[in-house]
């Protein structure tokens, strides 16, 4: 019985981990960072936020696909040969979000750490 709990602690913790550690192959840039690539014309700028939230505040060049429907849309509205640039509230759902586009075979994937929250 004991053994049976620490190995529903462990398998716990192995997803909390999972859900926190950043993607392999994915860059993370700062809200400064991001100011400056605002310009670049061959990256293309996503906001994974609700519709809601993307209405209530946003930046000037991102597309509004909700993490809810990026896996359907991303193929879509996407191109794999330009740099996807993720954002949203925190960080948290656009991390999750460069997961999803690195399964779908998007190989240029950057998180902004902070999200919105850090945006100034």
């Amino acid at each position: 019985m004991e053994y049976l709990n620490y190995l529903i602690i462990g398998l716990f913790l192995l997803f909390i981990i999972k859900r926190i550690i950043p993607a392999k192959g994915v860059r993370q840039i700062s809200t400064t960072d991001l100011k400056n690539e605002l310009k670049d014309r061959n990256k293309q700028f996503v906001d994974v936020r609700t519709p809601g939230e993307f209405k209530g505040r946003n930046i000037k060049g991102f597309k509004n696909l909700p993490l809810q429907q990026l896996a359907q849309k991303a193929e879509k509205e996407l191109s794999k040969d330009k740099e996807v640039v993720v954002i949203c509230q925190s960080g948290m759902r656009s991390q999750n979000a460069t997961k999803i586009l690195k399964k779908l075979g998007f190989t240029n994937v950057t998180n902004v750490k902070g999200g919105m929250s850090a945006w100034r």
